[in-house]
């Protein structure tokens, strides 16, 4: 493996600004804000729009599509079963 090529992969705090979920794990970004985790550690800070606590798709309020597809449309217009 060829050497000072790779990124520094450490432990970085996500920070979802929508709903305040913060979560600690491995990444090779950085960034020049820290704050101090549950451990007592400072950790460099990256903050996200969208994590899995707010995303509707995992918080169950995701909304279904009513209107169906080609078929179903197809369907409903000329009153097929």
């Amino acid at each position: 493996m060829r050497q000072d090529i790779h990124p520094e992969y450490r432990k970085v705090v996500f920070l979802d600004t929508s709903s305040d979920y913060k979560f600690l794990t491995g990444s090779t970004q950085d960034s020049e804000e820290t704050i101090e985790w549950e451990d007592g550690e400072t950790y460099p800070l990256i903050r996200v729009e969208i994590s899995s606590a707010s995303h509707p798709f995992y918080t169950g309020k995701q909304k279904a599509d009513k209107a169906g597809g080609r078929v179903d449309r197809f369907k409903r217009k000329y009153n097929l079963k």
